[in-house]
């Protein structure tokens, strides 16, 4: 806290790029857009609890620190943040913060809870580190909408950067819990991609009732043995709701959840516009 004051009385731009380590390319390509627009680059790196369901990988979320600080410093980071559970969250922390409509849906009908975990470290990075500018990655598409209402409605003074998804060769989207997936379960992995592009595909021919797009990706989605689909929705990007039929004038987002054994990978794509 006392470098980010120090940075911010000799008027310098601070660049927040907030992860929870494990970091990939993607993470590195906020850490280039973070480097093109501030003066500084501060990443953090914290495996943050209370997003993390009783039943989900918190114990098994994969932690190098050295190897994160490795790869972040060679790419141009000035600062890591990597503080304890217990720098964050002291004994007797009962304040938390919950973005009303936007945290129920989507990712949080699957995952009760992980919102308000979010929203809550989010605005104590903001609040310890005071930067300037965002960067967060479009792969989290709802939680990006949800740190921009927060920002908005709480008057926190920074502006968030959405950034593109950056993709493997074959098309799948980099995350971190790739690294889990067996060879036949990375194979297969690519059917998430298959599925939004065939909804573009559609769309771009004048498709646009949602269920019928909704029904064309979960017939390709159902076609692979080892997919199994938590859910596929088209939302408004500024509230979530469901949207009924697509109008021209409004982007709208396609996003999906599939498990591949025991892992649970997220992606979306925007028509109409972006974020």
């Amino acid at each position: 806290m006392s470098i980010a004051r120090e940075l911010r009385v000799e008027g310098q731009r601070i660049g927040l790029v907030p992860t929870m380590g494990a970091l990939h390319e993607g993470h590195l390509s906020l850490v280039d857009r973070a480097s093109s627009t501030c003066d500084k680059v501060v990443v953090s790196v914290f495996v943050n609890p209370l997003q993390f369901g009783p039943a989900e990988d918190f114990g098994r979320y994969p932690r190098d620190l050295a190897r994160d600080a490795e790869l972040a410093f060679t790419r141009g980071v000035d600062f890591i943040f990597a503080p304890s559970v217990e720098e964050m969250f002291p004994a007797g922390f009962g304040t938390f913060i919950d973005v009303d409509q936007l945290s129920g849906r989507l990712e949080g009908a699957s995952r009760p809870g992980h919102f308000r975990g979010v929203a809550t470290v989010v605005a104590k990075l903001f609040n310890i580190i005071h930067p300037s500018f965002a960067f967060f990655g479009r792969k989290d598409a709802q939680q990006s909408i949800l740190i921009k209402r927060m920002v908005r409605d709480l008057s926190i003074d920074v502006e968030v950067v959405i950034c593109p998804i950056v993709r493997e060769a074959d098309g799948l989207a980099i995350s971190s819990r790739n690294a889990y997936l067996d060879v036949e379960q990375r194979a297969a992995a690519v059917v998430l991609r298959r599925a939004l592009e065939r909804c573009r595909t559609l769309y771009s021919g004048g498709e646009r009732d949602s269920a019928r797009l909704i029904q064309a990706m979960r017939s390709i989605l159902a076609a692979e043995p080892l997919a199994s689909v938590d859910y596929v929705a088209i939302t408004d990007t500024r509230d979530l709701s469901q949207i009924l039929v697509i109008s021209p004038d409004s982007p709208a987002l396609v996003s999906m959840a599939v498990r591949l054994g025991h892992t649970r990978l997220i992606d979306n794509i925007v028509l109409n516009g972006d974020l």
